[in-house]
């Protein structure tokens, strides 16, 4: 590829950890981030636990009008966009406008502000005929995902390519792939990219209830998410964003910016077989992983670190386990696998861009970051699932992978800049 997208700057709002210091605090010491929900009364639902974050938008520098037009999830999404544009030290106002393009991610956009109007216009349910009066006058906005965009794209004046990726639970790794992309192709020279979900609701545990797809260990919430353990029994609802800087490479190098990393290779699959279910030969997930070491020309041997996406789920665990046997041969058993999952719950679309970060984060400091909650491996799950405590580890390429409803699977490669 004769251009590359580079990460120079990132931002992220997490459960536990607000800027990207404090969230390499509590990836690195394996600290976990889940407890019984706080922002409604979960008492009704099968689940009642969240990694949620402790979130005032008044304390960030969001203005009251902001608050009250934006949804939960587009107040994460500035809120990163800020720190990530700071992190760079890009000005972009040397940028040409129609330079700088945007690629947010998110799976169930406005969830919040649209639960709460509809509890409002329906006086809590009691009306089924609803009175749209007494909504709040941007009502609209939260019925249109490409919102959250439009928000980051006023923060930083865009005038370039600008989309929303909603690809379910691999919204964030497919939004970072877009908008590298569309630096290779020389559709823009700035692209901010990365994903925002809020999904911690009513709605949402309802919906998760039904297919039992979350995790009941409501007794012990710091410990119930459990990926690749024996004991475990769903993944835990979480909510969150991150947003990274990306520029063309050269261009970065020439101003003297700190580069996390490269972006080498991406690719996404669909297994076109059921909406939650997974076969368990991995087959799709090989597939990408496979596609994407092919566009950057990477071998199984260079790759030394597998953000996984370890949801802890069962049949998630296998078929990823299952994938990376398929895909990377007997490399896969000598490269340590981790999922941050773990700690901070699973944001739905914004778990990628989360995990993205994460992934530069380890580069830049060369130390994988663990898998909490992993006493007891599955005998089933036979790879280097590193457990609890990060590891100090030599890494010049890693390989993050996701996996979502809807029969989504995306792979996604960085390495040092340094490395070509």
């Amino acid at each position: 590829m004769s251009r590359r997208a580079a990460i120079t700057g990132i931002g992220v709002v997490s459960p536990g950890a607000i800027g990207i210091a404090a969230y390499w605090e509590l990836l690195s010491t394996g600290r976990t981030a889940t407890r019984r929900i706080t922002l409604y009364d979960p008492s009704p639902f099968r689940s009642q636990i969240a990694a949620e974050v402790d979130f005032d938008p008044l304390a960030h520098q969001l203005s009251s009008r902001q608050v009250r037009r934006m949804d939960r999830a587009a107040q994460f999404g500035v809120v990163c966009t800020r720190e990530a544009v700071t992190d760079s030290g890009l000005d972009l106002e040397t940028v040409d406008p129609g330079r700088i393009g945007v690629s947010i991610g998110s799976a169930v956009g406005c969830t919040v502000g649209l639960e709460t109007e509809y509890a409002v216009v329906s006086d809590d349910g009691r009306h089924w005929l609803v009175d749209h009066h007494y909504a709040v006058p941007h009502l609209y906005g939260h019925m249109v995902p490409s919102t959250l965009t439009v928000e980051v794209a006023w923060e930083v004046a865009a005038e370039g390519p600008t989309a929303l990726i909603s690809t379910g639970c691999t919204s964030g790794l497919d939004a970072v792939g877009h908008g590298a992309l569309l630096i290779e192709e020389g559709s823009a020279d700035v692209v901010i990219a990365g994903a925002t979900d809020a999904p911690v609701s009513p709605i949402s545990s309802a919906a998760f209830d039904a297919i039992k797809a979350t995790s009941t260990n409501n007794a012990d919430p710091e410990h119930a998410s459990r990926p690749f353990d024996r004991d475990r029994d769903g993944f835990v609802l979480g909510e969150g964003a991150a947003v990274m800087v990306l520029e063309e490479s050269a261009a970065a190098h020439r101003r003297g910016a700190r580069v996390y990393a490269e972006i080498d290779g991406y690719a996404s699959r669909s297994n076109a077989y059921h909406m939650t279910g997974l076969k368990a030969d991995g087959r799709e997930m090989a597939e990408a992983i496979r596609c994407a070491m092919d566009r950057g020309r990477i071998a199984a041997s260079d790759i030394d670190y597998i953000n996984a996406h370890g949801s802890g789920t069962q049949q998630n665990d296998r078929h990823e386990t299952a994938a990376f046997k398929r895909s990377l041969g007997e490399r896969a058993y000598q490269v340590p696998v981790s999922s941050i999952k773990s700690m901070i719950g699973h944001s739905l679309g914004a778990i990628g861009a989360l995990e993205i970060a994460a992934c530069a984060l380890a580069l830049d400091r060369q130390v994988v970051p663990p898998t909490a909650n992993l006493h007891n491996p599955d005998p089933e799950l036979d790879l280097d699932y590193v457990p609890c405590v990060a590891r100090d580890h030599a890494m010049d390429t890693v390989l993050s992978v996701g996996s979502g409803f809807g029969g989504f699977q995306t792979a996604l490669l960085l390495s040092r800049s340094s490395r070509r």
